[in-house]
């Protein structure tokens, strides 16, 4: 490898650490910001998207071990993890999303919970393409998968959004519930990713 190359290298190395250090962080407030709203509104959806942030962090750190060079195995082990997470993720809004249609429990409107999944989105589309970007630069399989999980962590932002905006403009209370029913259909599919290898 000549210098230049290295040097290259180098500057990506770093730009993928700064993509999943600024993902961290947003995640990181995300929990705080997403608990006080979905506590104020009562929102399965917000509270599930907030657990689904906590994931992310876990994720993010993995790839953050993984460009250190810290190892396969210990790489391994947090990705299991990760998955272990996601499936208490899908169960408890299985439960809680079935309980709230059976109840016709009624979430209340939430400006923050709106005002935030619309920017989470818009920043999780961001970060997605520069990890696209920078991983398939550095030709790191690892980048470039967490780079389609924040792609479809801004979607499950989209949808979450899409179900306050129905709650709160049209009334439909359901479609909180219907987006934590969202929410876990992709977490068991990223439970079986993980546990099948695909990861």
């Amino acid at each position: 490898m000549t210098g230049t190359d290295d040097a290259t290298r180098q500057r990506l190395v770093r730009r993928g650490f700064a993509l999943e250090y600024a993902t961290l962080g947003w995640n990181v407030i995300g929990i705080v910001v997403l608990a006080v709203a979905a506590i104020a509104a009562r929102s399965v959806a917000l509270a599930g998207f907030g657990l689904d942030s906590l994931i992310e962090i876990g994720a993010s750190i993995v790839v953050i071990w993984e460009l250190s060079g810290s190892g396969e195995d210990r790489r391994r082990r947090g990705l299991k993890l990760i998955g272990v997470g996601f499936a208490l993720l899908a169960v408890y809004l299985l439960a809680q999303s079935t309980w709230v249609l059976a109840t016709g429990f009624r979430p209340h409107h939430s400006p923050l919970g709106i005002g935030w999944t619309a920017v989470t989105a818009a920043v999780m589309f961001a970060l997605a393409a520069g990890k696209a970007r920078t991983g398939t630069a550095l030709d790191n399989p690892v980048l470039q998968t967490e780079g389609r999980v924040t792609l479809i962590d801004g979607l499950l932002a989209a949808a979450v959004l899409l179900g306050l905006l129905l709650n709160s403009l049209a009334g439909l209370w359901w479609a909180d519930a219907a987006a934590g029913y969202v929410l876990v259909y992709y977490a068991l599919r990223e439970v079986m990713e993980i546990f099948a290898g695909a990861h």
